[in-house]
């Protein structure tokens, strides 16, 4: 760790400035303050140690299967091409709906609800031997930080593995009442923020039912969800239980128009979802949609502030903000309105933007060129309808897709920064004065899939989140997440649960 001056001010717990304090720091023959800034020293989680191949073909029927078009994945942090992934055509998914299909029929319909727990379970433990290598590979495709991916992300996925191995032979304790049992073959797509815990969220309940799954990755994060299929094969899993393919929208929609996929489950954009929704209109499929979110996150003025600031820190930057539930709108009660913009400056300015694979990187790389195309667009936007913006100093690498860590003050509700999901690590702070207000711009967006409330007051906290209309409510904190609790949303956020004794609900009849 290296050490160099620079020009710091400290600032007190209410906003102000402080006076110099001559036995921790020092002033210049100029008269202004001096203060140790430490540089961290480079910490670069080895790669050698994963296992990659450079061309990925389908996994359909417990077989590899070449297919006629391949298309390439990159490291969104460097551009360099990672591996060769198989484009699934119709044709293709095809053969994975009938494999999973033939799947159920002769085999995981027959066997005991116990030994599909034993199976699932396994699963989760070999994920568990190979954690590390997971989280590699998900900052390298992804570009998020691997301090995100080592104690978020694949921590999260095993853990779906293991909370559903144990569903599995309890179906009765789940629906009291009710004799229940399996639909068929699943059809899931998944999006490239979470690729592998989203992987899990879809596939777990689904095995644990008694359902065989077709399952679908981003085009731009292939690698973890065909490292999971060598993970199936090394568990022997029965051939043809779990399908995975890869492609474009082409390759989602032959899943979810095919004739035998029996519930479709899919988490992305909410346009994507309202196709779907017309596509499955007047069939038996049954469908779960976690689409986008525009999340307020509510700071009143009895709230712990450096407390709050972390939340909001970790609401929206977390992950680039790449992340459905993003605390992407900040509701500041007026009075304290100077002191949380004048912090969070100066908490944005510690936070580390760079390689994804630095253990002290903070925010990482923009997923895709196409995302950080949109992110600057809705940024403009945001400047040019009178906005005012503030983003981290920080330097980005020359290589890569990168935007800096950035916030706007003085949003409107009508501005597009305020009601469209951006996707990107950009907070729009709005003011209030009363709850009441705070509660209807809270509630005044398409979207309703998560919210924040920090209030020191616990009677508050209540009244607040019994009128907000979201699916996932956070008190004092931000983005916390367990297997046992369900996760879903409102309005243009989409309906159904995952997560919990409700995720098990879509994959029965």
């Amino acid at each position: 760790m290296k050490i160099q001056a620079g020009h710091k001010q400290k600032i007190s717990s209410n906003g102000n400035l402080l006076k110099p304090n001559t036995k921790t720091d020092s002033l210049k023959s100029n008269g202004v303050l001096k203060k140790t800034v430490w540089e961290y020293s480079k910490s670069i989680e080895d790669s050698k140690h994963i296992k990659l191949k450079s061309e990925y073909d389908l996994f359909i029927g417990g077989k590899w299967i070449k297919t006629k078009k391949y298309f390439e994945t990159i490291n969104p942090s460097n551009e360099e091409v990672i591996a060769k992934v198989a484009y699934a055509s119709n044709e293709d998914v095809n053969k994975a709906v009938n494999a999973a299909e033939k799947a159920y029929d002769k085999v995981w319909s027959k066997i005991s609800a116990k030994e599909r727990g034993k199976y699932i379970f396994r699963i989760a433990r070999i994920l568990q031997e190979k954690a590390r290598e997971f989280a590699v590979i998900e900052s390298m495709d992804g570009g998020k930080p691997i301090k995100e991916s080592k104690s978020v992300d694949i921590p999260l996925a095993l853990a779906h593995f293991f909370y559903y191995a144990g569903w599995a032979d309890k179906l009765e304790l789940a629906f009291p009442g009710r004799k229940v049992s399996p639909i068929g073959v699943a059809g899931q797509i998944i999006p490239w923020n979470f690729p592998l815990l989203m992987a899990a969220w879809k596939i777990a309940p689904a095995l644990a039912c008694g359902n065989t799954v077709v399952i679908k990755s981003a085009e731009t994060t292939p690698l973890t969800l065909y490292k999971l299929a060598e993970v199936i094969e090394e568990a022997e899993l029965p051939e043809g239980v779990v399908n995975i393919i890869s492609g474009d929208g082409a390759t989602g929609a032959a899943i979810v128009n095919h004739p035998k996929t029996k519930k479709i489950a899919f988490t992305g954009s909410t346009e994507v979802g309202k196709l779907i929704m017309k596509q499955t209109a007047g069939t038996d499929k049954k469908l779960t949609l976690e689409l986008g979110g525009k999340a307020a996150n509510i700071i009143f003025e009895d709230a712990p502030i450096d407390a709050a600031i972390e939340g909001i820190i970790n609401g929206i930057y977390f992950n680039q903000g790449h992340v459905c539930c993003a605390g992407s709108r900040l509701l500041v009660q007026e009075s304290i309105k100077d002191i949380v913009i004048k912090k969070l400056r100066y908490r944005l300015k510690s936070l580390r933007v760079g390689d994804p694979l630095d253990k002290n990187t903070d925010v990482g790389s923009i997923n895709s060129i196409m995302q950080l195309d949109r992110i600057k667009e809705l940024v403009k936007s945001g400047i040019n309808e009178g906005a005012k913006i503030y983003q981290s100093e920080c330097s980005l690498p020359q290589r890569g897709y990168w935007f800096r860590p950035t916030f706007f003050s003085d949003v409107a509700q009508s501005h597009r920064i305020a009601n469209e999901e951006i996707f990107g690590p950009v907070l729009s702070i709005l003011t209030f004065r009363t709850p009441a207000e705070a509660i209807e711009k809270a509630n005044n967006t398409f979207y309703g899939l998560s919210a924040g409330v920090w209030t020191d007051k616990g009677s508050k906290i209540f009244k607040t989140l019994s009128k907000l209309r979201a699916g996932v409510i956070w008190s004092n904190t931000f983005n916390k997440f367990n297997p046992a609790s369900p996760f879903g949303g409102y309005k243009e956020s989409g309906f159904g649960r995952e997560g919990g004794r409700h995720g098990l609900e879509a994959y029965v009849k």
